[in-house]
């Protein structure tokens, strides 16, 4: 009976480090932890959990969100944007990647297209299309979730144009001091 106890305590030890570990994406986790999820982020397009509009779709008008945040920490030197969407059946699908967003920014107009609509010297990193661009919502069945996840940083990137969204997360290791997000769904 001991025997049958102590396997069952390994047992149990070992399924939830497992669970814990399966949660966890490497590529996508930054290895600082604890970052509080105070920034707001908001769209007039669509509130949070709710359907994203066929006009930010990839296979409608393909134009980005205007989106608006608040309760920037001190300390702020700019903030990075990335969207993806973690039900694409091969993996995480990234629809859009914006870092180096001035710190005293507040919002990001609807219709982005290039790095010239950004203010400051905000830059657009490479999406999983290999664009440089927004990739709005185009799941190949079901409904997905999109999110639109918002990092301010204590430092700019020192990344040119087109950085993945991975260069990016390392760029910004170590270096966040709160994020926000957003998560829109859309269906075909």
């Amino acid at each position: 009976m001991r025997k049958m106890t102590v396997l069952l305590s390994v047992s149990m030890i070992m399924i939830s480090t497992l669970a814990a570990c399966s949660i966890l994406d490497d590529e996508e986790t930054l290895s600082q932890e604890d970052i509080p999820m105070s920034l707001q982020l908001s769209s007039p397009a669509f509130a949070d959990g709710d359907m994203i509009p066929a006009a930010h779709a990839r296979k409608g008008q393909n134009v980005s969100p205007s989106l608006a945040w608040s309760d920037t920490p001190a300390g702020t030197s700019s903030f990075a944007l990335i969207v993806d969407d973690p039900d694409a059946p091969r993996g995480t699908w990234v629809h859009w990647v914006v870092y180096n967003l001035p710190a005293d920014a507040a919002m990001l107009p609807e219709g982005i297209v290039s790095n010239d609509d950004l203010p400051g010297d905000a830059v657009q990193g490479r999406n999983d299309w290999g664009e440089s661009a927004y990739g709005g919502p185009q799941p190949p069945s079901g409904t997905h979730r999109y999110f639109f996840k918002l990092y301010a940083l204590d430092k700019t990137l020192d990344l040119g144009p087109g950085a993945t969204k991975s260069e990016v997360l390392a760029a910004m290791d170590g270096h966040v001091l709160a994020e926000g997000q957003l998560m829109g769904r859309y269906q075909n």
